[in-house]
């Protein structure tokens, strides 16, 4: 009875607000599934739906586009000669030896000076930065299906290069990583303008958690795989092998996808009808409008860049220089273990997948405010990392603890997957590709000049020094989640629907 007085008496002003489906008023009192404008919905079961059987097919197709990413990192201790001395430096506390098996040396090496790997290294997201926009907004005009298939197809492609680009020259490696950064720049913008269209705004933090995290899952697979493909094969393998598992995804992907659920083929009546009618109000329905300067004068846009940022700039750090860390402070060299280097992703991978599910369950069942879960996971997603990323410098020479430490603040970092970095759809569906382009383009800086920054403070790799590069991240990571906090939405905008 409450909810029908309030209906009846609001009904002339809700006609903009019922595009904002997700209003921190509306979606707590009147939740999605029970408001009388969708008439009545009934959610479509999620065992073998579509819409599930499309966030597997992007989490592996996420797998895919992280595993070609950090290959080369591991390969590269093999592409180089006389690699092994690497393992032989001094460090502030003893090494930890382990002993490794007999080690293929079949491959051609090079003789690459450290300017010219850091520049191998880095070209990847010189190419990544490029397409962020681009993709974005060729994924809402064209469609994000083939946008986002050709774009890892291209990864794998000149992945399968890689050999014969390092036999020609660095020159030719760097090229070919920055094509590779190119095609798979536009992954994030292209899946997320074809979640505007999937992904019902109830089940969008499980979904878009179960898609995004096979990112999280394909550097736990390729860092210890990679190692052992060196060790048994030769480093030329590390790229064929994963080339082909990519050439594989290309083609389910072709098969089995399609751009929105009224295109797709199999999918049953009553699902294609819980989504389209549960997204009737949010999306906008032309795709020839973009209102750039809304955009760009949007603060719960800006709240969400600096977010990314911020975060990004402890995950970039963690990701090029912890080997370094391990090896120069701790005495243990990460490549000799593939699943210590995985541990911290492996973790993420896990809180990602649980905080999608625990964040929908707190908006469906407890009617929480879709603002308050971005904020808060956003908050534990941020500072938790930043507190123990920090508690890692003061461990001393306990390898162990320190171990457990990044591997905490690593993993506490994937409860951010349902804060900030899903929030482009709720505050923007039609656009969210183009958001998240934005968004990302920022988010890439920090790979560029965090590791940079943090190699120029370690020069005397002590543990002070290090003490320093982990509070500049903690400092950066706690102000993203504060600005968030501030300017965070959980509405569609009004610029957002035209």
């Amino acid at each position: 009875m409450r909810q029908e007085s309030r209906r009846a008496g609001e009904q002339p002003l809700k006609m903009m607000e019922h595009s904002a489906s997700d209003s921190e008023t509306e979606d707590h009192v009147q939740p999605l599934l029970r408001r009388k404008d969708t008439g009545d919905l009934q959610k479509a079961p999620a065992c073998c739906s579509s819409r599930y059987g499309l966030a597997f097919l992007s989490c592996y197709g996420f797998f895919v586009a992280y595993a070609l990413r950090v290959n080369l990192s591991v390969a590269m201790v093999d592409m180089l000669k006389n690699s092994s001395s690497a393992n032989n430096s001094s460090s502030v506390c003893p090494h930890h030896s382990i002993p490794v098996p007999k080690h293929n040396h079949t491959a051609s090496v090079y003789d690459w000076d450290s300017e010219t790997q850091g520049w191998i290294l880095g070209s990847f997201f010189y190419g990544y930065i490029l397409t962020q926009i681009p993709g974005g907004y060729f994924a809402r005009k064209y469609g994000a299906k083939w946008l986002f298939g050709i774009g890892i197809l291209c990864t794998v492609i000149f992945t399968l290069l890689t050999p014969v680009a390092a036999d020609l020259g660095a020159g030719y490696l760097i090229a070919v990583r920055v094509l590779e950064g190119i095609g798979e720049g536009v992954s994030y913008p292209a899946m997320h303008a074809m979640w505007a269209s999937w992904a019902p705004p109830l089940e969008r933090s499980r979904l878009l958690t179960i898609s995004y995290t096979g990112a999280q899952l394909g550097t736990v697979v390729a860092l210890p795989l990679s190692g052992q493909i060196c060790f048994y094969l030769d480093w030329t393998y590390v790229f064929y092998i994963f080339g082909a598992v990519g050439l594989l995804w290309f083609f389910l992907w072709s098969c089995f996808v399609s751009n929105s659920p009224s295109s797709h083929k199999r999918i049953t009546e009553a699902e294609k009808t819980y989504i389209m009618a549960s997204l009737k109000n949010e999306l906008s329905p032309t795709t020839d409008y973009i209102p750039w300067t809304s955009i760009l004068k949007s603060s719960p846009l800006w709240a969400i860049v600096v977010a990314h940022f911020s975060y990004n700039w402890t995950f970039y750090t963690l990701l090029t220089l912890l080997p370094t860390y391990m090896n120069d402070i701790l005495g243990f060299s990460i490549q000799q273990n593939g699943m210590l280097s995985a541990l911290p992703y492996l973790g993420c991978w896990l809180l990602a997948l649980l905080g999608g599910q625990l964040a929908d369950l707190l908006r469906e069942r407890y009617l929480i405010h879709t603002v308050n879960v971005r904020k808060a996971f956003t908050i534990v997603g941020m500072v938790g990392p930043a507190v123990f990323l920090v508690a890692a410098g003061y461990t001393g020479c306990n390898y162990v603890l320190a171990v457990a430490f990044l591997s905490i603040s690593s993993s506490l970092g994937g409860i951010s997957a349902s804060g900030f970095n899903i929030n482009h759809l709720d505050i923007a569906p039609s656009y969210a590709g183009i958001l998240l382009g934005i968004t990302n383009s920022f988010a890439t800086i920090p790979g560029m000049v965090g590791p940079v920054i943090a190699r120029s403070l370690t020069k005397s790799n002590t543990i002070p020094e290090w003490q320093i590069v982990f509070y500049i991240s903690a400092a950066i990571n706690i102000f993203g989640a504060v600005f968030f906090t501030i300017f965070g939405k959980g509405t569609v905008q009004p610029w957002a629907v035209q």
